[in-house]
């Protein structure tokens, strides 16, 4: 199973929202992070085939995807950041009007199954109008999975959960991305950080990193600190540092500081993460 992203460019007039872009995806978790147009919307666009590319090629297992036409679709599943829910189906209702959509044929297990994995199953018969954002994001996820796709798309998949849920719905995706290739876009770097085997960073359409996330964050090795000072000294450190996180009340102030040199002398070596790195890419 190969999904191959060969040299793909879209332009929009005179804005370049991907610039040859190419990448081999096998079966497993990619997480495609950068900040807002950075090119993520619109390469996902391209892979569900809602954009056509104005240059490259893609292929899954050596055939172009855009003359596969249904037999493609059938493999995909695909979760929008901001899914569209028809207010007046309950959530059981708006599961068999995808899997209608999707041609599965007795879906009741299949329903009953990814409802209880979203912890949805309690409310299955409560219309999607009562649902909180959570809950939306949850059903969102529920009706990309349906049909078993061997290609998941999600779109901001954790947004609007609470802790518990994110770690709940991080858990159930990468159980079930053994044998299917699943690209997360995400703004949380966290919530991919110990999932996925890829981690791409993408900027003004183009790849600026890619490896895996442990790979990535010891390129920030060495690159940061934690600073012990006052709270009166915190806004020269903001001022003149990469201050990525601020830990402490009045008076004592503990920095986590991302610096080439020494900040300051009693400043102590960190041990980096995936988002130290994230942030030394994208933070100016």
């Amino acid at each position: 199973m190969e999904l191959k992203i060969e040299k793909v460019s879209k332009s929009y007039k005179q804005n370049k929202a991907l610039s040859d872009f190419s990448l081999t995806l096998t079966p497993g978790i990619y997480a495609l992070l950068g900040p807002n147009g950075s090119g993520k919307s619109t390469l996902m666009n391209i892979l569900t085939e809602n954009l056509k590319p104005d240059s490259g090629k893609i292929t899954y297992d050596g055939k172009d995807i855009f003359k596969m036409g249904t037999e493609y679709l059938s493999l995909l599943g695909y979760m929008p950041q901001y899914p569209g829910l028809y207010p007046q189906f309950t959530a059981e209702e708006y599961l068999y009007y995808i899997a209608a959509l999707k041609s599965i044929k007795d879906p009741k297990d299949q329903i009953d199954e990814v409802l209880r994995e979203v912890e949805l199953d309690d409310v299955r018969r409560k219309r999607t109008s009562t649902f909180s954002g959570g809950m939306k994001q949850r059903l969102a996820l529920a009706q990309a999975v349906l049909g078993d796709p061997k290609i998941l798309i999600l779109d901001e998949p954790t947004a609007g959960l609470d802790p518990k849920q994110r770690i709940s719905v991080r858990n159930y995706i990468s159980r079930i991305s053994l044998d299917r290739i699943v690209l997360i876009a995400t703004h949380v770097v966290s919530d991919v950080e110990y999932i996925a085997k890829t981690a791409i960073f993408l900027k003004k359409g183009v790849v600026a990193d890619v490896g895996s996330p442990s790979e990535l964050a010891k390129k920030a090795d060495g690159k940061v600190w934690t600073v012990k000072c006052q709270s009166s000294e915190v806004a020269y450190y903001q001022q003149n540092y990469k201050v990525t996180n601020i830990f402490g009340e009045e008076g004592d102030v503990t920095l986590r500081i991302l610096s080439d040199e020494k900040p300051c002398e009693d400043a102590v070596k960190a041990v980096p993460v995936l988002e130290d790195e994230y942030i030394n890419v994208f933070v100016i």
